[in-house]
């Protein structure tokens, strides 16, 4: 039993504890990942981080909470693909307003919403509850947190099923990870040179831009490699989440 960990704990060992300080929302998705890797990778993956990163904090006295994983996301890009399953943002934002809801409710101010669906945009979520909510809301996407060491540890920098995350999957789900079932992860360029230098944004069409769902070619993938960026993802979370849980919320929080 990880005494941070909601799911596992009973109403005996919480009735009458003072309310945890910060609680800790994984966002994950259900979706294709290529050839070879499972639907629920996004899931696996954040939940792993967002466990060692609560076991970090823990450790150094906060009182965190890992809520249980949302397991969708918004994949209104990826429904060409089967048993892709989307909660567009809107349904993403009323799920999410309930759930802080329900903590303001019980006594917990400080959320962090740790996600791990690159399909998921969330900042908007931020400004609207920012007035209807006493919770002090802060989001991490952990795949965007790692650009001082990726190359470091990767050969090429991918998007989606790539080395990254298989080698995220051979470190934690190996079990479900088929190897000799992936593509090389090749994506179509657009026919607009502004589109493909970011000078203009678009939903891409998952099934045109890819040939399997892959982005990024995976065969360089070691579970070594998965270790070693988890445990900088989970040691800078738990830094901040023990950060979080130790200032006081006055006036100017979090200034």
């Amino acid at each position: 039993m990880e005494p941070w960990r909601l799911a596992e704990l009973t109403y005996g060992q919480i009735k009458g504890e003072p309310p945890f300080q910060v609680a800790v929302l994984p966002l994950g998705a259900t979706e294709p990942h290529n050839l070879h890797l499972p639907y629920g990778t996004d899931t696996f993956q954040v939940e792993v981080i967002a466990s060692r990163a609560c076991a970090i904090a823990h450790g150094r006295g906060a009182r965190v909470v890992l809520l249980p994983a949302l397991p969708y996301g918004t994949e209104t890009n990826q429904m060409r693909f089967p048993l892709a399953m989307n909660l567009n943002p809107s349904t993403m934002g009323r799920v999410l307003a309930d759930l802080i809801d329900s903590l303001e409710a019980h006594g917990v101010d400080r959320l962090l919403i740790l996600n791990g669906h690159g399909g998921n945009d969330l900042k908007w979520v931020l400004r609207e509850l920012h007035r209807s909510t006493k919770v002090h809301i802060f989001l991490c996407n952990w795949f965007r947190m790692i650009s001082d060491c990726y190359s470091s540890i990767f050969q090429e920098k991918d998007d989606h099923a790539g080395e990254m995350e298989t080698s995220m999957g051979l470190a934690h789900f190996p079990a479900l990870v088929e190897m000799d079932r992936a593509d090389e992860g090749a994506v179509k360029r657009s026919r607009f040179e502004a589109v493909n230098r970011g000078w203009v944004e678009i939903t891409r069409p998952w099934h045109l831009l890819t040939t399997n769902s892959g982005s990024g070619d995976p065969r360089a993938a070691t579970a070594a490699k998965g270790e070693e960026l988890t445990k900088v993802v989970a040691e800078r979370i738990g830094g901040f989440l023990g950060d979080l849980a130790a200032s006081p919320i006055d006036e100017t929080f979090p200034f």
